[in-house]
């Protein structure tokens, strides 16, 4: 049985009928106590990613805009407004702990742009490795219906599995899953575990009642899915009540979703179903270092052949022309060619910028 025990990774993410009340606005109070779980978790070393919502139902009140769906143009006038708002509102609760946020704003287009993907993936890793708290959010300001999530759970599944979080804490206005929804039907029953979305899972999903948030529990399944995937394990939880972080390590009444495999051993074999764009040959030395946990630096390689792009999978094979593995690169096959076989200093005077060390981090690897 998983527990908040045992989290290295966590991702948290807050529903806008937690977060806001519809009379009184930001529920204040109640985020001063998340804020002393979140410092409680980090205190354990815990790295910590939180997935807000609540820009536009903060922005909204602001700008005196009716309940109920908005025109797109009106959702993003609402972000807009409630954005700032909102990362404010998590410096002022989390800042007494001596923790700094990060605001960070993500679209469908900078998960499924391989490009963008990885470029989301380092930002996250570094501020964490900084001890920042990231507080995340879909970009309704510039997010159209084509490149939207449209729901925050979703969102954040795909956060963990780019960060590759161990752990996905979804608080909301229901305590987990049940075999109907408990609002209609006073007989349903609520799993505490659930080791595989079968089609009957699916059809026991009802849908939210509060009003404020997009996603219902059927958004919370394909959340599951996507986080399971990854090696994740998702827990749906009630958070109305202070401290719910508290509360699920208490024991509080909630459903996880547990996967079959680890984050570190879900991406690889992500990394190795693909389908390579081009090769990399390296030099001994490298191969070496590489079989030692260390990632594929420039000066180890010594042919390049393919056209490929940044965050496209490459094959790394040895000068004997045997395949040690594959990865995805972060350079461009032209700018791979450059910088092949010089020094990682030397980068920012052969493009012109500075770029990464490494061509291929040993966590965009598979041997």
């Amino acid at each position: 049985m998983a527990s908040l025990t045992q989290a290295r990774r966590l991702v948290v993410k807050i529903g806008s009928a937690l977060l806001v009340d519809r009379e009184t606005g930001l529920r204040v109070d109640w985020l001063r106590s998340l804020s002393a779980d979140l410092f409680d978790m980090r205190r354990r070393g815990v790295d910590v990613v939180v997935v807000s919502s609540g820009s536009i139902a903060l922005g909204r009140r602001v700008l005196g805009l009716p309940d109920g769906p908005l025109p797109l143009e009106q959702s993003q006038a609402a972000a807009a407004v409630g954005q700032i708002r909102l990362a404010r509102a998590y410096e002022e609760v989390l800042g007494p702990h001596g923790l700094t946020t990060a605001q960070v704003l993500l679209t469908l287009e900078d998960s499924v742009n391989r490009r963008r993907y990885l470029n989301t993936r380092a930002t996250l890793g570094q501020l964490l490795a900084l001890g920042v708290i990231p507080i995340v959010n879909e970009n309704d300001t510039v997010a159209t219906d084509e490149i939207r999530f449209g729901d925050n759970d979703r969102l954040a599944a795909q956060v963990a599995a780019t960060i590759g979080a161990d752990q996905l804490v979804l608080l909301s206005d229901v305590d987990g899953l049940y075999t109907a929804n408990p609002g209609l039907d006073p007989t349903a029953k609520r799993f505490d575990v659930v080791e595989q979305i079968t089609p009957e899972i699916e059809a026991m999903a009802g849908e939210g009642i509060s009003g404020l948030s997009r996603g219902g529990m059927v958004t919370k399944l394909m959340a599951a899915k996507m986080a399971m995937g990854a090696g994740c394990a998702m827990v749906i939880a009630k958070g109305a009540e202070d401290r719910p972080l508290s509360g699920l390590m208490s024991g509080a009444p909630c459903t996880w979703f547990l996967p079959d495999t680890d984050p570190q051993q879900a991406r690889k074999r992500w990394i190795a179903a693909m389908k390579t764009r081009g090769r990399l040959v390296i030099d001994d030395g490298a191969a070496q270092a590489l079989r030692q946990g260390k990632s594929l630096l420039p000066a180890g390689i010594r042919s390049v052949t393919g056209s490929f792009g940044r965050g496209d999978p490459v094959e790394i094979g040895d000068r004997t022309g045997a395949v040690l593995g594959k990865g995805l690169s972060r350079y461009t096959a032209d700018e791979a060619r450059v910088i092949k076989g010089r020094q990682s200093g030397e980068i920012l005077d052969l493009l012109g910028y500075a770029g990464r060390a490494a061509l291929i981090h040993r966590d965009d690897m598979v041997l």
